[in-house]
């Protein structure tokens, strides 16, 4: 009490404690209480509770309460929400299909089994009705399906029973098989014709790298020519050959093949090109030029364009001493309407 006394006869103010604000307005409202006045409306205090440190003195008070003040007027940080998670659950959740499905394959119908569409894993269908992925449905709730569906009845039925299209549907089913990554039908459909004829016949023609190539050329040759002339057809010159060197009848009874061996220097002698519009050969195979010529009628009869094509003759370039070209020289006459 003294020490107070003697606080308050040097002008100080006695030292408050974080509680006086608190009693001093319970005593008010006690006093109010009992004279029976009105008791005020009390302002509002927040009290920030905040963790001790070594630096955390009793004389903070008033600094702690400014920093409380600060850390009020700052804006509030987003508070993630908790129900979010369910939510997004909901929506990953595995859906439901009934037993039998309805499918409408673009814009043709088809009803069948969720089993039957389940097969096989490694497929898209199976994934697609696995109930990881939405499915889209149309108006009268079918499965829909972005895909022609003149050739879906064939995937749906080598699903149920492993039966196989007709012969003039193959290669459309089997499009339509890789699209849907259906494995089992793919090997099936390859190991039938046309596609292991197919087969057979790619072995070969990757004898030739460029065969694609030359086959664009011819048709933008004979585009070209067709409309200079304003003409229905054009005709192009083309050389097909398979010996790797030219040779003449008089080289035939030297060797017991058609293979033989020459220097370096005497093949550069024997290199020439023949003055056609495009060139194929040499390959090492069986297959000899008319299965090349074949095989360049075909592939242009599968663009819708028609070919004939006749030979003409030989390459007579004199190349050294009594050795000429002799390479046969085919005339196409590519026919546009």
């Amino acid at each position: 009490m003294q020490q107070n006394g003697a606080g308050e006869a040097n002008g100080e103010p006695p030292p408050l404690s974080s509680a006086a604000p608190l009693q001093m307005a319970a005593s008010r409202v006690r006093r109010f209480a009992q004279e029976g006045r009105t008791v005020p409306p009390q302002p509002r205090v927040m009290v920030v509770f905040s963790a001790a440190s070594d630096s955390d003195t009793p004389g903070d008070a008033m600094s702690g309460a400014d920093s409380a003040e600060e850390e009020h007027r700052k804006p509030a940080k987003p508070v993630p929400n908790l129900h979010l998670g369910k939510s997004l659950c909901t929506l990953d959740a595995p859906e439901e299909f009934p037993e039998v499905i309805p499918l409408n394959v673009g814009g043709t119908y088809f009803t069948t089994r969720l089993s039957t569409l389940r097969r096989f894993e490694d497929t898209m269908l199976a994934a697609m009705f696995s109930g990881r992925h939405h499915i889209p449905r149309d108006a009268e709730g079918r499965y829909f399906i972005d895909r022609d569906g003149a050739y879906f009845g064939d995937i749906l039925n080598f699903l149920r029973e492993g039966e196989l299209p007709q012969r003039d549907r193959v290669r459309a089913v089997h499009r339509e098989a890789q699209y849907y990554a259906l494995g089992p039908l793919l090997e099936s459909l390859e190991d039938t014709q046309p596609l292991t004829g197919e087969k057979v016949r790619q072995a070969f023609l990757d004898l030739l790298p460029y065969y694609k190539d030359n086959l664009e050329r011819i048709v933008e040759i004979a585009k070209l020519r067709a409309m200079q002339r304003k003409a229905r057809f054009a005709k192009l010159k083309i050389c097909v050959y398979k010996e790797e060197m030219p040779i003449t009848p008089y080289e035939r009874p030297l060797f017991n093949s058609l293979r033989f061996e020459r220097s370096e220097s005497e093949a550069k002698l024997f290199e020439h090109h023949c003055e056609v519009d495009v060139s194929f050969g040499p390959w090492e195979a069986v297959a000899d030029v008319y299965d090349l010529l074949h095989c360049i009628v075909s592939d242009l009869a599968d663009r819708g364009i028609s070919a004939d094509q006749q030979c003409i003759g030989v390459c007579d370039k004199h190349l050294i001493n009594h050795y000429y070209c002799k390479r046969p020289i085919y005339e196409f006459k590519i026919t546009w309407w």
